[in-house]
């Protein structure tokens, strides 16, 4: 860490864990933001550790009410919604899409289900239309529903890093009449301890950390494919196009199931403790069973990135994503998050940062769900 940045704010773990806050310090060490990383059981929190900067330009030390953008961590809120969904009966993954929204049939898509779309298989990992705001949700929808595959739906999976959000708040919209935003606000956040927002208003703005990227921070870090990357630059345009739009008010009031979500290390991983409490879980077992078996799983067919989807969830892969634990799920975030559940540990963990790194070089959440695997 450089010269000036504040000791850890807080550690604090249960009997057993001290091993985690260990590699924390080694992590906090490291880096020349903020970090956190929480761990929690049945309700009640195993780990809780933060520090470092909120804010590297101002000083701001990150503390226990620091939120930040978690970028496709949000996509594990979207993925518990329609699982909700689902048991519920309102969303069927079996369904053709055509079913709630018949504009999509449009282009050759007819037969596309929801569970394509859920598990990253749709064949529409961009908007073709550039003229449309990355930010505007329900346009980039209605762009997708005129627009044809890239490749037979089905037949490869393809990680859909901002249309994932698109398809999903409108098949949520057009099943509820609510945007997934109201219902991770209505529902989610009734978990004990949550507080996560996929609208973030001005008054919660002043908690949240300032998103900063290490030296030649870089996409996509298993392609080398050149005419692959210019489709992965259009794939990421929020990310690529101005750097500084993550730390704007419009993306962090956008509501993008993709990556819009705000929140801390502590409401993520009582989110994904709850879904794996046996005793008291918040999706039914039969559904979060059909939400987390293996929908899709290969080669990434743009990234060259070893994939394993559920409806919505990444599963454990053979990079080890999710730590030594075969039956994870969750989903990760651009820059370094890391967020999911062992359910056979019924524990929900969460790593939430500031500082944005490269996957083929950030060891962090690695590093510390490794330290977590051995205090089991």
């Amino acid at each position: 860490m450089s010269a000036g940045v504040p000791p850890v704010a807080e550690m604090r773990t249960a009997t057993g864990f001290a091993p985690v806050a260990d590699a924390f310090a080694e992590v906090l060490a490291d880096t020349n933001g903020g970090v956190a990383f929480s761990v929690v059981r049945r309700g009640e929190p195993l780990v809780e550790l933060y520090g470092g900067l909120a804010d590297p330009a101002t000083g701001r030390r990150w503390t226990a009410d620091t939120t930040a953008v978690l970028f496709s961590g949000t996509k594990g809120l979207a993925a518990t919604v329609c699982a909700l969904l689902a048991a519920r009966g309102v969303l069927d993954p079996d369904a053709p899409v055509r079913r709630y929204w018949p504009e999509f049939a449009a282009a050759g898509k007819d037969a596309v289900t929801v569970a394509q779309v859920l598990s990253h298989t749709a064949g529409l990992p961009y908007v073709e239309n550039d003229d449309v705001d990355v930010l505007d949700t329900r346009a980039s929808a209605a762009a997708l529903a005129g627009q044809a595959p890239l490749w037979e739906p089905g037949t490869r999976v393809a990680y859909h890093a901002l249309t994932f959000g698109h398809l999903v708040d409108e098949l949520v919209r057009r099943t509820t009449g609510r945007d997934t935003a109201e219902l991770v606000a209505t529902t989610l956040n009734e978990v004990p301890g949550v507080d996560l927002r996929l609208r973030t208003p001005d008054a919660q703005a002043e908690r949240m950390a300032q998103i900063v990227r290490e030296p030649d921070y870089r996409l996509s870090t298993f392609l080398t494919d050149p005419v692959r990357r210019r489709i992965v630059e259009r794939m990421y345009r929020v990310l690529t196009d101005d750097p500084e739009l993550v730390n704007s008010r419009a993306y962090r009031t956008s509501g993008s199931p993709a990556g819009g979500g705000v929140g801390g290390a502590g409401s993520m991983a009582r989110v994904y403790g709850r879904l794996a409490d046996c005793r008291d879980p918040l999706v039914p077992a039969p559904a979060l069973a059909a939400a987390t078996r293996t929908h899709a799983e290969g080669t990434d067919a743009v990234n060259d990135r070893p994939l394993r989807f559920g409806l919505g969830f990444e599963l454990a892969d053979p990079i080890g994503t999710y730590g030594p634990v075969a039956e994870a799920f969750g989903h990760s975030g651009a820059g370094g998050g890391r967020h999911g559940a062992w359910p056979e540990h019924e524990l929900g963990f969460s790593f939430v940062t500031n500082e944005m790194r490269s996957e083929d070089t950030d060891t962090r959440a690695a590093r510390l769900l490794d330290a977590l695997h051995g205090c089991l």
